[in-house]
Formats: structure tokens, sequence, C-alpha cells
């Protein structure tokens, strides 16, 4: 039976120290019970000595200092999971919140998982496809990748993660596929979009839904993730399902933790955030991958909103560094209208060479991706030019560079949130725009791709 204490000496915001404890270790699990029989839930955040420092997952309101007891439970924050855990809506404590029956738990993971020892993880190197032109064809998605989504405030990330979370899926139809979709820290709205997008598409179906609100605790926002991940964990290495994880958005989750690193008094670092965040972030983001020996897989992609459009602030420059790349959404495509406003040229997938190819997409894959970024990148400046000095000052082929650049944002990067094109269809859309080019322009393709793609007309 675990041992009461009545001896809570201070509560300040989401914290409480509690005084003369025995065998209380990091990380533990507590309840508190207030006079009026109600219980909340709170967690071991530091130990010295017999003092400890508990981290209230509830508001701290109503909590009378002399009549309130806690109890340790000698047990770290847990999930019970279970493949029933698919089609259904959780709190960002694990809770279900969708009117649905009590899941029946098949076994309790630990929350804080552990990080995947180097040595035992696999090449991430199947292609996954997520039906979206501007990531399949240039920023590939492979199997155990960590690719992160940059958007910024008022950009629609949330129409792009619900058509990835719908669409995607691994190629070959035998093998099992899952999607794990975590919310930190939005609105009822968004909450409801996300909901009602995957039950109209019937995407629910193989989909775990883990939300956590706005006005939601900030300690449950960083309990958020983790939930997410230890079921990912659970689908891919005990179930051998191929799971995508989206967690959105990042930025709130890194909020919270500087809410509550300011809260402990602690030392801030860059614009606040504590100086542990790198290694915070990196300890949910290294949780993706394969492993060997194991059919599953977790593919992670965080979405973030860049503060004031920095691609420099801490959350998007700690994000880059740990994980393979990035996709970054454009306000400039936005306000001309391109659906969605992915900008192809900064953004980038380190593995996307180890996805493509011959028996994975199609042996001209490689190419063609290599020419759309160089005659949109001529496309670009032909038409900055353009804008100095006028139409008239460009070549006859200055023009039908313009003019690719042009079609290539419109056809190729437009395709709106319902559209889901195969890679076949992508690749095919590739070419029928290079041809828009003369074929002694397009050095980047080896002659035997120009013979049989390009002169098909």
């Amino acid at each position: 039976m675990p041992i009461e204490y009545r001896t809570i000496k201070e509560v300040a915001g989401p914290l409480m120290l509690v005084r003369d404890v025995q065998g209380v270790t990091f990380n533990e699990l507590g309840e508190i019970e207030l006079q009026n029989g109600e219980k909340r839930r709170c967690r071991v955040l530091e130990i010295d000595g017999t003092n400890a420092l508990v981290q209230l997952f509830e508001s701290s309101t109503g909590i009378n200092l002399s009549n309130s007891k806690i109890r340790f439970l000698g047990r770290q924050m847990e999930l019970g999971v279970s493949e029933d855990m698919l089609g259904r809506v959780f709190d960002g404590l694990g809770r279900a919140i969708d009117n649905g029956p009590e899941i029946i738990p098949e076994k309790r993971m630990d929350v804080n998982g552990l990080p995947m020892n180097p040595v035992a993880r696999n090449y991430p190197q199947e292609f996954i496809q997520t039906g979206i032109s501007a990531i399949d064809g240039l920023n590939t998605l492979v199997r155990g990748q960590k690719l992160p989504l940059f958007s910024a405030s008022g950009l629609p990330h949330a129409n792009l993660a619900a058509q990835i979370a719908r669409q995607a899926r691994v190629r070959g139809t035998q093998e099992q596929f899952a999607v794990v979709f975590a919310a930190m820290g939005i609105t009822f709205e968004e909450s409801n979009f996300f909901v009602e997008s995957f039950r109209k598409t019937g995407a629910i179906d193989r989909t775990v839904l883990f939300i956590n609100l706005a006005n939601d605790p900030a300690i449950e926002r960083l309990a958020t993730p983790k939930m997410a991940l230890t079921a990912a964990e659970y689908l891919a290495f005990e179930k051998d399902m191929h799971v995508l994880v989206i967690l959105t958005d990042i930025t709130n989750y890194a909020d919270a933790l500087r809410e509550v690193s300011a809260a402990r008094k602690e030392v801030p670092g860059r614009r606040g955030y504590p100086g542990y965040m790198y290694t915070d972030l990196a300890t949910i983001y290294e949780r993706a991958g394969r492993q060997r020996g194991k059919k599953g897989s977790i593919t992670l992609i965080p979405i973030l909103s860049m503060p004031e459009d920095d691609k420099t602030h801490p959350i998007p420059d700690l994000t880059g560094y740990i994980t393979e790349g990035q996709i970054i959404l454009s306000r400039e495509l936005f306000r001309k209208g391109v659906t969605p406003p992915i900008d192809v040229l900064p953004s980038l997938s380190r593995l996307k060479d180890k996805g493509i190819g011959e028996g994975k997409t199609r042996e001209d894959h490689s190419d063609t991706m290599n020419q759309l970024f160089s005659a949109y990148a001529r496309g670009k400046d032909a038409k900055e030019l353009m804008v100095i000095l006028g139409e008239s000052a460009l070549t006859d082929i200055d023009k039908l560079y313009a003019k690719f650049s042009d079609e290539f944002e419109s056809r190729y990067v437009s395709q709106g949130y319902e559209t889901n094109r195969s890679i076949e269809e992508t690749l095919d859309l590739g070419w029928e725009l290079l041809r828009i080019l003369p074929r002694s322009e397009l050095r980047r393709i080896s002659d035997k791709f120009l013979d049989k793609y390009y002169d098909k007309q």
C-alpha cells in the first residue's frame, strides 16, 4: 500500500514541493487527493534528499496545503496498449475521449521508451508514397526516416498533415500500415477538422489519434508525443506494422517545455528555451526508425510552425540537426494560391536517393528529379531577371524556362488537398513539363531515358 504524505509545503503554478518523502524516484507517478475526495495526477520532477518536486498534470486550483494528501504509485507513466487503439481518439495522457469503450490493454508500456541502439538500426530505404508530387517526386520519404515539415503561422500545415495521414501508404498492399497522429496545443476547431477528415475518408480505421487542446495543461502537452511514440513502437515492433507518426505542432511542445523550465527557475538558453531542449527533442525524434530483426518500422513527420518565419529560430534549427532533411512551406507560394505551398528548392530529404530507382519507384526517377530541380531554379532566376529588366531582355530559352517555372508551380506543386497521385503519375507529369524545354537542355538525364520517355508524346 503506498504511503500517504500530508507534507505538501508549497504550490507554484504547475509545481508542488513535498517534504520528508522516502524511496521516491525520478519520474515516478503520484496521486493527490483533495479534501473533497477529488484526485489529480502528478509526476516527480526532481529529488533533493527527502524533498520531492512534483509536476501536476492538471490545474493546481483548489489544493489546500493542510488538507490535501499525496501518495506515490511506485511506477512511471505508462500507456495501456492494444490493437484496439486503431480507430480511436485519446487525450494527451492516453485516456479515450471518443465516447467509445475503455481499451483493455494487452500490456502496459513505459511512455519514456528507450533510445534505439544505433547498431540495432536498419538503414531506411523503402519508398513511402504520400500521393503528393512535391514530396514523392522531389523530396522522397522513405520508411524509417525522420522528415520534419517547417511551416509558419497562418500556413495550411494542418491540411497537408491530414492529407499525408490519409494518403500515405507502403507500395505493395500486403503490408499492414498504420498512422499515429498526435496534436499538441491545437484549438478545438483544428481537432475537429482532423477527426472529421479521417472519419470522412475511412482513414481513421488505421489511425490512432492523441489530441491535446490549447486549454489543456502544459504538462499534458509534454506527455502527448511520448504517448504517441509508445503506441507506435507497440504497433511497429510487436505487431509488425509500418507506422507513420505525425506530430503537430512541435513549437507548442517546445513552448510548454519553456513554461515548465521557467516555473522551475532554471537558467534559460537561447530565446528563453531550456538548454536541454536539443536533448529533449532528440529523445522524441530518435525513437523513429527500423530495427534489425523486426519487420515493422516507424517513420516520423514532426510539424513545426517557425516563429516569425525564421529558419534559424532554436526550434527549427535544433530539429534540422536531429532529423534527415525538411519540407518547407512558403508564404510567397501560399499568396499565389499554390496548394500545398511546398517550396521545393530549400526543402531536402537526405535519404531520398535510398528510396528511389528501379524496383522502388521507377528507373528514371533520379535523373528527372535532378533535371526538375535544375530547370525550376533556372526558371525562377529568369523570372527575377524579367522583373528587373523586362521580358524583352530575356533570350528565347530563358522565356521557356520562365514558362516552365510557372507551369511547374501551377501543375506539379499545386495539386490541392484531395488529389492522390501515384508515383507513376507524378513522374509522367514531370516528363510532360520537361517537354516545354528542348531536348538539348536536358543535360541531367541520360539518353536512354530521353529516348524512352521524352520522345513519347
